[in-house]
């Protein structure tokens, strides 16, 4: 028998269940997403379930099952299901698309945390864990810097001066699976029936830190590279693993792009260090680029704020307005602002 309360099953989600037309059905909760298929943990063990007609083309590919959704489903062969319904989400990890300009793609749902990945080596980017971080806050996911591979040895001031305006938006912690000490101190900070989602770049070590928490091999890695310094395993499907007597933990494929999909101006200048030099700003609707008495420019000027923090809020800031804009929208704007091109260029002709 499955304790689904360690998996996040509460209150709330039954009383969702009890609203839906299949209330005295059995739900589950989808551990691993196949391209047809879905594999599902409930209470009597584990099911391998595919959609029901209604679900399969009656919504959207969108609205089918992510890792981490609970389902309800009909029970048919010995482990096998049908899935009836979703339940409503809530935290949901998604990333633009990859290329796309306005398509989202889910991670995972139903998320407490997001344990963002960096390793202490080449692969390390402070602008990467920032974007990261962006999408997490925007979704109300609590996120978590994780720092691996600290027995490769590294600069602790460089490390720390790089991430000091981040250290107050979320937890640090320095890990190395060969130091069990900072891999219990990760393993207590995550509490019961609480949902972790791994992300990362490949060769960060998230499935070599899963498999530590854990203490025993869950999922499969491999060796190093010594030409790129990174594990040759790289995720293609997103798994949910448990962590005993605790919560669960989703390990996601490395990506080498995290294209943010929101992305608040209110959620980019807090998360930057941003929101309180706005205020002192001359102009109300100052954008922080070229404006007299912009208090953001003086800071980068003066040195308190720094270039880079600066530089990653406008590219931030830039792609998450492009993204919220309609592909529709975004034609229109291309056109108008052909029209005015086109304008210009037969008027300056004339002049000349």
């Amino acid at each position: 028998m499955n304790n689904l309360l360690l998996y996040g099953w509460n209150d709330s989600l039954f009383r969702q269940k009890q609203s839906t037309p299949f209330s005295g059905l059995p739900h589950g909760r989808v551990t691993v997403t196949h391209k047809t298929c879905y594999e599902v943990v409930a209470e009597d063990g584990l099911y391998l379930c595919e959609l029901s007609g209604n679900i399969l083309y009656g919504r959207m590919p969108n609205e089918y099952p992510c890792t981490g959704d609970w389902v309800i489903f009909q029970p048919t062969n010995e482990g096998r299901g049908i899935v009836m319904d979703v339940l409503p989400r809530s935290r949901t990890l998604c990333r633009k698309k990859s290329g796309t300009v306005s398509d989202k793609q889910m991670i995972a749902v139903h998320v407490d945390k997001a344990f963002i990945v960096q390793s202490l080596d080449a692969n390390f980017n402070v602008r990467r864990a920032e974007r990261f971080m962006i999408q997490v806050l925007e979704e109300d996911i609590q996120p978590v810097l994780i720092l691996t591979k600290a027995d490769l040895g590294f600069n602790e001031q460089e490390i720390a001066d790089s991430l000091k305006h981040l250290v107050g938006k979320a937890q640090v912690f320095t890990t190395s699976i060969h130091a069990p000490e900072t891999i219990e101190a990760l393993r207590r900070s995550i509490g019961k029936g609480e949902t972790i989602v791994f992300i990362g770049s490949s060769g960060v070590g998230k499935s070599s830190l899963v498999n530590a928490l854990c203490g025993k091999e869950v999922l499969e890695t491999s060796f190093i590279s010594d030409s790129t310094g990174k594990g040759r395993h790289t995720s293609t499907r997103r798994e949910m693993v448990l962590l005993e007597h605790s919560g669960v933990l989703i390990d996601t494929p490395g990506v080498r792009e995290f294209g943010i999909t929101s992305g608040s101006a209110d959620v980019l200048s807090s998360m930057l260090d941003i929101s309180d030099l706005e205020g002192t700003c001359r102009f109300v609707d100052c954008t922080h680029t070229n404006e007299p008495g912009c208090a953001v420019i003086g800071a980068v000027a003066n040195g308190t704020l720094e270039q880079g923090v600066y530089e990653s809020y406008l590219k931030l800031r830039r792609e998450a307005r492009y993204f919220s804009t309609s592909e529709h929208e975004r034609k229109g704007q291309e056109k108008t602002l052909s029209k005015v091109l086109k304008h210009y260029a037969k008027n300056y002709k004339k002049d000349r």
